[in-house]
């Protein structure tokens, strides 16, 4: 499964770029060599555009100008993320042919930072769903065993990280649509706090929830990225005090094999089913907000599962959504009140392993709500969310998810320090 990019991380690409070991050209040509057709991670490949800017990046080098850490690194572009010049399909044939006119405030932010973009990845159909395989573009395939899901929305990103293709790539994430598929495919996903990176230009789902992350090979990498695209985090003092926050519904083999990286850790508890209900009542009416017209004039268009959630979503009382923030604020109290107690929240990514491609429900119910269910209620409160790789069950690969509050992101990537020491 290993790729040209497996196994090696952002710095020592970068080390070896500076010090001519490597070039922006090379490592594009190792990124485009690596592509896996059968995988379908990537729905466009714009070979001209990053051969371009590899040699402005090796150019700016070899004159002493220096973007940073992604300076000549290949990076992947979520397909509902604009890149100027590119298609973005959404996934969905409601937008074929479309082709952006202008680079997402985020593709921006790459750009200016050195990095070569090398195509757009494969989405679940307009990021509306966790696993991956609901798209006019075919499924994307897990590279742990390609008959299962990799999980999404972000799942063309996940699987160009975790096949070895690029050592970075962008997703975006409402529900926990980079940490799905970075559990399912053994990669580190990070969510930041809610706004920080711009979502202009990226095609809304919700946009009460609507985050840009990063997809790396380790949790280290995803901190590289987000330095270099946003700003430095600042360090916090302490760290040590974790609770673990007990799953309401899991596959007990997950639950234990992530368990056991916080043996020490005090169990709390979180009403994740009624963070949900909040979830899906705000998600819901937001995104029928976006597609009303489209499922009005041409419900034809949309994969059959997109279109009866959405019709579903239609049937959402307005009371409801309003009553939904309110909800919202008292989960934030609580959720506050445990973070003045503790410095993180432990707990697993998702309740189950990749489950088949096509496969829509399983022991703990439909897949719909079980992969959002530990995930989700992250993008309800707008707090910084990690998933690192927490070893394997029946040799997939399962996550373990760490949040803490906004400001205090270097906890989470020390803690994942350790955990990568305890795991090997």
């Amino acid at each position: 499964m290993g790729g040209f990019f497996t196994g090696r991380t952002l710095t020592e690409l970068g080390r070896a770029l500076r010090s001519g070991d490597e070039s922006a050209a090379g490592l594009l040509a190792g990124a485009l060599e690596s592509v896996d057709p059968e995988l379908n991670a990537f729905v466009t490949v714009d070979c001209a555009g990053a051969e371009a800017a590899a040699r402005r990046a090796d150019g700016e080098l070899a004159s002493g100008a220096d973007r940073g850490p992604l300076h000549g690194i290949p990076v992947a572009v979520k397909d509902i993320i604009d890149v100027a010049g590119l298609p973005t399909g959404m996934g969905s044939a409601h937008f074929a042919g479309h082709v952006a006119d202008a680079d997402a405030d985020c593709v921006r932010l790459l750009r200016d930072a050195g990095a070569v973009i090398v195509g757009k990845t494969g989405t679940h159909e307009f990021a509306y769903g966790g696993s991956g395989d609901v798209t006019v573009d075919g499924p994307v395939r897990n590279p742990h065993d390609r008959e299962r899901m990799s999980g999404g929305s972000s799942s063309g990103s996940a699987v160009a990280v975790a096949a070895g293709t690029v050592p970075l790539a962008l997703g975006t994430d409402t529900g926990g649509s980079v940490r799905i598929p970075a559990a399912f495919c053994g990669i580190a996903g990070f969510k930041p706090a809610f706004g920080s990176i711009p979502t202009g230009g990226v095609f809304p789902l919700s946009t009460s929830f609507d985050h840009v992350g990063l997809l790396a090979g380790s949790a280290d990498d995803c901190r590289v990225a987000y330095e270099a695209l946003v700003a430095p985090i600042d360090p916090v003092s302490d760290g040590g005090r974790v609770a673990w926050i007990e799953p309401q519904a899991i596959d007990p083999e997950v639950e234990a094999a992530v368990r056991a990286l916080f043996p020490d850790a005090p169990s709390e508890t979180l009403d994740f089913a009624e963070l949900r209900r909040v979830f899906r009542f705000i998600q819901d009416s937001e995104a029928y907000d976006v597609h009303a017209e489209r499922v009005a004039e041409a419900p034809e268009l949309y994969q059959p599962p997109t279109l009866e959630r959405l019709r579903r979503a239609a049937e959402t009382p307005g009371w409801r959504y309003v009553r939904a923030f309110r909800e919202r604020d008292a989960f934030a109290r609580q959720v506050e009140g445990l973070l003045d107690r503790y410095d993180l929240l432990a707990m697993p990514t998702l309740p189950i392993t990749a489950p088949k491609i096509g496969e829509t429900e399983g022991p703990l119910g439909p897949h719909v709500p079980t992969l959002v269910s530990l995930t989700c209620a992250w993008n309800v409160l707008g707090l910084p969310a990690l998933s690192v790789p927490a070893g394997t069950v029946g040799g997939l690969p399962v996550g373990a998810q760490l949040v803490t509050r906004r400001g205090a992101e270097s906890l989470l990537f020390a803690a994942a320090a350790r955990l990568t020491v305890v795991t090997g």
